[in-house]
């Protein structure tokens, strides 16, 4: 679910959850109460960190009952007035948790490296359609398999492969653009000459992310860095 960048009910779809979704709610719940409060400090590494805060934000995004109820129980509050058993009012907008959603970015980006890197355009290309369909109504597919196709065909024209080493994922080769609205996004490719030449280009649509309660990642190509787009 963390690396291929799946929200919870793509989980769900995926595996075939759909009669047994509270509970592998409550499982992922417990997983996230567990991390956040028994790992010692000295053992919190910041992808640790990373991790525990894009769990809890998928878990609120979800139910946020599930993470009120535990937070009250934890640090009581007088104005809160969730219960157990009730349900809060509508989960905060995503983008608001920038740690959470940066991990979201990320990952997302990494899914596509990692297709990229199998020249699987059919896969890029299911991505996409999973991106169109978290907006509401869903919105059209801007890039087919044939169009990813055409992108890859041009990069290993060039190189003979894409790393998806641990240098590869650091957090420096992705190039964030943000606005007000919208991110502009390059995940930059390692190659194995180490031109570093390449990147995968995406946008990432706030509003959009708020509403779905995820990030809208939409792939906008796989480029030369001096191409024009």
């Amino acid at each position: 679910m963390y690396e291929r960048a799946m929200t919870f009910g793509e989980l769900v779809s995926e595996y075939g959850l759909s009669r047994s979704e509270g509970l592998v709610l409550r499982y992922l719940s417990d997983a996230w109460r567990t991390l956040r409060h028994t790992v010692p400090e000295h053992r919190r590494t910041p992808e640790l960190e990373d991790l525990v805060e894009w769990l809890g934000e998928v878990i609120r995004q979800t139910d946020s009952s599930l993470l009120d109820e535990w937070e009250a129980l934890v640090d009581p509050d007088p104005e809160v007035t969730v219960r157990p058993g009730q349900t809060s009012d509508a989960p905060r907008p995503i983008t608001t948790n920038e740690r959470a959603f940066g991990v979201l970015v990320r990952n997302a980006m990494w899914a596509r490296l990692e297709l990229a890197a199998r020249d699987d355009a059919e896969g890029l290309a299911a991505l996409e359609r999973r991106v169109a369909e978290l907006s509401d109504p869903p919105t059209e597919v801007e890039r087919d398999a044939v169009s990813w196709g055409e992108d890859l065909d041009d990069y290993y024209d060039e190189h003979d492969s894409m790393r998806i080493d641990a240098d590869a994922r650091s957090p420096r080769n992705l190039q964030i653009e943000r606005g007000d609205r919208v991110w502009r996004l390059r995940q930059v490719v390692l190659d194995p000459e180490g031109h570093h030449d390449w990147a995968i280009e995406a946008r990432v649509d706030l509003a959009a992310s708020d509403a779905a309660g995820a990030a809208v990642v939409v792939g906008t190509g796989l480029r030369r860095l001096d191409a024009t787009p």
